[in-house]
């Protein structure tokens, strides 16, 4: 990387606040608790931060990881760092100290800011590692950990943006390493940008002036994308929760009369069982987005009645910036479907068995979906092989499985390593789970293979009841067999109090599926 941009082109993903502060700096950018900070003063606190940074060395193409919950000092270490040219590694937030060090080591990291709350693992793994910290809401003057806000107050806050190349690397987002040690997807300032203005431009329905409930997760890509930098640049108000429940969301939704609301599968399942205890429903709620795995349709049909608001399905991935396809602003969404590819990405299906070439498949086929576009990671931070698999052809192959059809939506089946096989016939958990999330005492349902000696897989499933209910395992293998064929049916049924999810909200089938498989309790 060469050491000042070319004089020919710049793009920076910090510009998404300092043209949003110029334009409107005395609207509420973001609200916390009782805490509120306009447009002005998010850019004032980002530039200070981002001298504070400098005044530590930090300078344009370094490496600096982020551990910080949904506060107000994400987006202000985010920006600041961006804004002087330096690349973003947002950490989980539930990771442990070894895991932190895995990070700040494979990514390079020259330094890292850790919220006071999560300094407990992350001071500890940056010592692992060998990385300087800054804390931030540390109290001042208990002598732990040097504050990012004493640097930032004794140096001079920077002017502007420093101007970078649009291909350079802004964010390296780590991925959740469920087939091996996760790996660094490197997304560039103009795959970032750009995949902003596709989704403001034809994709999503937000407006200048809307209120958006941000409890996705800003260190994981869609919280990143589509509420913080999507939300920040069309001038919206975004109020962000620190620590999901649905109670706690269902509050805020009428408090702040939320106008979008953004989240995954479980998050929604969590709304609705608020929703049912509460006797409430939101006031005001406009738009609603899912993605960051399918949703049953049970569950859209369930949210529109009661909360009266259609939730519009997406698709993507962490090396997707995120989104590929969508339900548009301007259609009805198709339920069951993650929609069709956004502006300027090309969405197929491929042969998914053939591994080192790319051959697209007809309408109406079942294979792998592939992607194209400005929307790709310019690839694995270090990993060349991983990205070489991964990218072929020019196109990034996804894992999942689905059709297309001849208008173009395309509908997600399960992924390829998902898969069930039982007696040599494909089953797919997804279809399962749409079925059993029918049933009027099911609130949520995770659906997997296990090992058998002779059928190869079996069919398992583990179910969350709606609270009081009394059906049993058998009274939903029954439920099954009558409304799928019998080579699909679950043969095992269990039941848990909740699903453990990984720190993006997705159900970590696979941790179900090896302690089911070993009799070993799924509750703990």
């Amino acid at each position: 990387m060469s050491s000042t941009a070319s004089n020919h082109a710049t793009i920076s993903v910090a510009t998404i606040v300092s043209e949003s502060a110029r334009r409107q700096g005395g609207k509420i950018a973001l609200i916390v608790g009782d805490e509120k900070v306009s447009y002005a003063e998010l850019w004032d606190q980002i530039r200070a931060y981002a001298g504070g940074l400098r005044s530590q060395g930090v300078g344009r193409g370094d490496r600096v990881a982020i551990l910080i919950p949904n506060v107000a000092d994400f987006p202000r270490a985010y920006y600041a760092i961006l804004a002087i040219g330096a690349t973003v590694v947002p950490i989980h937030a539930l990771l442990s100290a070894d895991e932190i060090e895995y990070v700040l080591r494979d990514s390079g990291a020259h330094t890292i800011v850790i919220h006071a709350g999560l300094l407990a693992a992350g001071a500890r793994g940056a010592a692992q590692a060998g990385v300087p910290v800054l804390s931030v809401a540390e109290a001042k003057g208990n002598g732990t950990q040097l504050r990012l806000e004493d640097v930032a107050a004794e140096a001079s806050p920077i002017d502007g943006v420093t101007p970078t190349d649009p291909g350079d690397t802004a964010t390296i987002l780590y991925t959740s390493g469920t087939t091996g040690t996760p790996k660094g997807a490197e997304g560039s300032h103009f795959s970032l940008v750009e995949q902003v203005n596709a989704l403001l431009v034809s994709t999503f329905d937000l407006r200048a002036g809307d209120t958006i409930l941000g409890t996705l997760p800003l260190f994981h890509t869609f919280g990143q994308t589509c509420v913080l930098n999507a939300g920040l640049r069309t001038g919206a108000t975004i109020v962000l929760v620190p620590k999901f429940d649905g109670d706690t969301a269902l509050a805020l939704l009428n408090k702040h009369e939320i106008d979008v609301f953004f989240g995954v599968p479980t998050m929604y399942i969590a709304l609705l069982d608020a929703a049912t205890r509460n006797q409430e429903r939101p006031r005001r709620m406009r738009y609603a987005v899912s993605g960051g795995a399918s949703i049953p349709q049970a569950i859209i049909e369930r949210f529109k009645d009661v909360f009266d608001v259609d939730i519009h399905e997406g698709y993507g991935l962490t090396e997707t910036s995120p989104v590929a396809t969508f339900n548009h602003v301007g259609t009805a969404p198709h339920p069951g479907s993650i929609g069709t590819p956004i502006w300027g990405v090309d969405v197929e299906i491929a042969r998914s068995d053939l591994e080192e070439a790319i051959e697209l498949l007809p309408r109406g086929e079942l294979g792998e979906l592939v992607i194209r576009g400005h929307n790709i990671m310019k690839g694995y931070l270090n990993r060349p092989e991983a990205t070489d698999a991964a990218i072929v052809d020019g196109w990034f192959r996804t894992g999942d499985l689905g059709i297309k059809d001849h208008d173009d939506y395309i509908r997600i089946l399960d992924r390829k390593k998902d898969l069930i096989i039982r007696n040599g016939y494909n089953v797919y958990p997804r279809e399962v789970e749409e079925v059993l999330s029918r049933h009027p005492e099911i609130v949520a349902v995770a659906v997997f293979g296990i090992p058998d000696e002779i059928h190869g897989q079996e069919v398992a499933a583990v179910v969350i009841r709606v609270h009081g209910a009394t059906v049993t395992a058998e009274d939903i293998i029954e439920y099954a067999k009558e409304r799928i064929a019998l080579y699909k049916y679950p043969r095992s049924v269990e039941f848990v109090d909740a699903f453990p999810l990984n720190a993006s909200g997705k159900v970590l089938k696979r941790e179900l599926s090896a302690r089911f498989a070993e009799g070993l309790p799924l509750n703990a």
